[in-house]
């Protein structure tokens, strides 16, 4: 089986072109790019040879394989290993939003459905849907409508518009919000059905979702109370 994970790179911004580039020529279709902010100080910033805290993020998704060959042509190709180059890590995906677009994401890699993630004790998730800007309270009221808590929004840059008409029959704005709801793990499939109904590819909104586990929480007073 071949499981499913969410790739994060954190990079310096002069990188984009070489990343981009880089995803192409790995059949990497779908990413999403999010512009950061670094927080080392001077000092540590002539340790590693960086000029800049400027941050690009990547995010897409990979398989098991896919992550395989990407780590070594990141050091081959891409020199990752080089101080201030940047950093990639990996997070397994413990449920995606529907079978097209599990098929969207992962256009290009071979993927075998597994069951969910093998961290199925956790009692916490993070919902992350992703939709065409615009679209943030459309999101938020589906959450609503199925007794979600508050989010949290990132704005990013989106590819694989291409690929979207194909799968899914629709067409995606580069222009993209990411929407971030830490929920307990009962919640999860009520507030995902919420949103693919009214907010999922089938709407304006286009949006897709999908979860991560979470390992333990601080801070979440109504979550952690049953209320």
């Amino acid at each position: 089986m071949n499981s499913l994970y969410m790739l994060g790179i954190i990079a310096n911004r002069g990188m984009r072109d070489k990343f981009i580039q880089f995803f192409k020529l790995h059949n990497i279709h779908v990413t999403l790019t999010v512009l950061g902010q670094g927080t080392a100080s001077g000092a540590i910033l002539d340790y590693l040879g960086m000029e800049t805290t400027d941050k690009t993020l990547y995010f897409a998704f990979v398989t098991r394989d896919t992550w395989k060959l990407l780590k070594k042509d990141m050091y081959a190709q891409v020199k990752i290993d080089v101080p201030g180059r940047g950093i990639a890590f990996l997070i397994p995906l413990s449920s995606m939003g529907g079978k097209m677009q599990l098929q969207y994401v992962t256009v290009g890699q071979e993927f075998s459905i597994e069951e969910e993630s093998t961290l199925q004790n956790t009692e916490y998730e993070l919902l992350v849907t992703i939709a065409n800007s615009g679209y943030i309270e459309t999101i938020m009221d589906a959450a609503r409508s199925a007794d979600a808590p508050g989010g949290t929004v990132i704005h990013a840059k989106g590819t694989g518009a291409e690929h979207a008409k194909r799968f899914l029959g629709i067409s995606l704005a580069e222009e993209k919000e990411m929407i971030f709801i830490v929920v307990r793990k009962r919640q999860k499939n009520a507030i995902m059905k919420a949103i693919m109904e009214q907010a999922g590819t089938n709407s304006p909104a286009g949006g897709i979702i999908f979860s991560l586990p979470v390992t333990s929480t601080a801070g979440l007073r109504m979550l952690e109370e049953d209320v």
